[in-house]
């Protein structure tokens, strides 16, 4: 695959080699039953405890407030049937473009008898917090709202949204699977009750995630089992791909500022540069509020889809890996004409991504569009 330009890193990052590594030790070396009570599964133990830390400083939360789970899916599902199954019963308000792993289960939880509404987002990909505001009822139990769009990568007023939620004493979950690691992340800042990572989007492997729950939040369990995770979430922790996701929360703290303003001028690059090759472009978002990697923009007049399938060596998006063949709820909650939405491509660099890969992509579709105008 040496030949491939890789511009996708909303779908999924590599896995760094201290990451790697740190997977490697505690999975065949450190292999031990955390809960087993030798000493080899107490010394286990007490390394799963200083990698919940590690993760929690990621986010400016206390150590006993992270759940560890299977990846982001989880951690939404959790938060949202978690606390609709502790309330018995009421309304729950989410954004109209959230990750289908929010939108499937509220959707059940519609099957299953509680209200459900849907807050609808600008034409430029954001929530108004005004707009939460007016939804609310007054058996509302809990308004989930995406820190950042996986497809088009707005930054949503989450600061905003918290505090109305907050006035009402109605708990707020931001699903942060994109932002986490992209951006600062602090939840005693954002003042939510329930955030979700995911950690295959901050380089650390597939199959392991975090769910912040602030504490005095009531929520239920829906796995049962053992006991693990305070009881919250049953199931023998993974400690090899928790040791993963520390390691990779602590490169993401200590890199977060300096890979933002590296990324953000890669990003503008690539922007400038298309622009001049192709003028009609629409660009979804506002650039400063929008993640420093992610450049979602419309070929207004071409398809999107035909332009990844002719330049196989760039590996774009043309929305999230995440969605069906339905199409792009992100796209259809935008409600933009058809011209628009046809001719959108997403590119999300990363910490791999250098001036040479951004040169190259110019390069190609200069020579793209030459024969192609």
């Amino acid at each position: 695959m040496k030949d491939i330009i890789y511009l996708d890193y909303n779908a999924t990052t590599p896995s760094l080699p201290e990451v790697i590594e740190e997977f490697r030790l505690y999975s065949a070396e450190y292999f031990a039953n955390p809960s087993s009570a030798h000493k080899f599964g107490r010394f286990v133990r007490e390394r799963l405890e200083e990698f919940r830390k590690k993760v929690a400083e990621l986010i400016n939360a206390e150590t006993e407030e992270i759940i560890f789970t299977s990846g982001g899916t989880e951690a939404n599902h959790l938060a949202l049937l978690g606390v609709a199954i502790s309330k018995g019963k009421g309304h729950l308000l989410v954004s109209a473009f959230e990750h289908p792993s929010v939108l499937k289960p509220v959707v059940k939880l519609l099957e299953m008898g509680f209200e459900v509404d849907f807050v609808p987002v600008n034409s430029k990909g954001y929530v108004e917090p005004e707009e939460v505001k007016k939804r609310l009822k007054p058996n509302t139990i809990l308004v989930s709202i995406m820190m950042a769009n996986n497809e088009i990568g707005t930054i949503q007023p989450v600061k905003e949204i918290a505090e109305i939620c907050r006035e009402r004493e109605i708990y707020f979950h931001t699903d942060a699977c994109q932002a986490v690691g992209k951006i600062e992340v602090d939840v005693k800042e954002i003042g939510c009750d329930l955030l979700s990572m995911a950690g295959h989007k901050m380089y650390a492997p597939k199959g392991i995630g975090a769910l912040y729950i602030r504490k005095g939040v009531e929520i239920e369990p829906i796995f049962l089992g053992g006991g693990q995770e305070k009881g919250i979430r049953a199931g023998t922790e993974s400690t090899g791909l928790i040791a993963a996701l520390a390691k990779a929360s602590e490169i993401a703290k200590r890199d977060v500022t300096s890979e933002e303003e590296r990324l953000i001028f890669l990003r503008e690059k690539l922007f400038q540069g298309l622009k001049k090759i192709y003028p009609k472009l629409y660009r979804f978002g506002i650039p400063e509020k929008t993640l420093p990697n992610t450049l979602a923009i419309s070929f207004i007049g071409k398809s999107g889809a035909k332009i990844l399938s002719d330049l196989p060596q760039i590996c774009a998006s043309t929305g999230s890996a995440c969605h069906d063949r339905k199409g792009s709820q992100t796209l259809l909650a935008l409600k933009l004409p058809q011209e628009i939405s046809e001719g959108m491509i997403r590119f999300s660099i990363g910490r791999y991504t250098n001036l040479e890969d951004i040169e190259k992509t110019l390069q190609i579709f200069s020579e793209y569009f030459k024969d192609n105008v």
